[in-house]
């Protein structure tokens, strides 16, 4: 099979941003008087949005909407201070959007990150690369894995669902693909595990970039 078109999730999956964003919240946590987390740990606390970050780093969060929305208010202030200090593109990614490009693949982005700051992201570390819709969360459509934001960019994308594949790292993404109709590839270089992706819909599974490269273009593949 190959694919025409394809939604990349963003964090995880095309890009390395973990440590910008875990220093982000660390720092959120620290100026309130609250325990900071590992770096590692966020591998397990990112994926669904701010404000479900924090109910996770917080539990309190969960019930104290004042807290909650103070700490994504705080947050906001301090990934715009640090969104690319350390953050990069995972080995390999940029000349594999310019190959899909190359063999007429349509991309997309869709992410939980805020959209501004979504945007600003695929803007500097993806100037190459032409998305023909980049979405972050906003009030358009609820977070994933509420399929409504990829159903809509899949209208978009002007080919059929059975020729459209959704790239993700986490349970969030695969949750994601499988409500829309779409191909479900789950990428282990990200932020979760093989077994994660796997139980929650993976229709394939890809551990290195050139496999996510030929699971997308398959015998079309053709290396400008």
């Amino acid at each position: 099979m190959t694919y025409d078109a394809v939604i990349f999730d963003l964090d995880g999956t095309l890009l390395d941003s973990l440590d910008d964003i875990a220093d982000a919240a660390n720092q959120v946590l620290i100026d309130l008087g609250l325990t900071p987390f590992p770096n590692s740990d966020y591998r397990f606390l990112v994926g669904d949005g701010v404000a479900m970050l924090f109910q996770r780093a917080v539990p309190t969060c969960q019930t104290d909407l004042e807290l909650r929305q103070e700490c994504m208010r705080r947050f906001d202030v301090e990934y715009a201070k640090r969104w690319h200090n350390r953050s990069k593109p995972y080995d390999g990614i940029e000349q594999m959007l310019k190959t899909l490009v190359q063999n007429e693949v349509t991309l997309a982005i869709l992410s939980n990150k805020p959209e501004a700051f979504t945007k600003q992201c695929v803007e500097h570390f993806f100037p190459a690369t032409h998305f023909v819709q980049v979405l972050g969360h906003s009030e358009r459509f609820p977070r994933k894995p509420d399929p409504a934001s990829a159903k809509w960019l899949a209208d978009q994308l002007g080919v059929g669902n059975d020729r459209i594949a959704y790239v993700g790292d986490t349970n969030t993404d695969m949750k994601t693909a499988v409500g829309a109709g779409l191909f479900a590839i789950g990428v282990t270089w990200g932020f979760r595990p093989e077994s994660e992706l796997i139980a929650h819909g993976a229709n394939a599974i890809c551990k290195t970039v050139s496999q996510l490269q030929q699971c997308i273009l398959g015998s079309k593949e053709n290396s400008q």
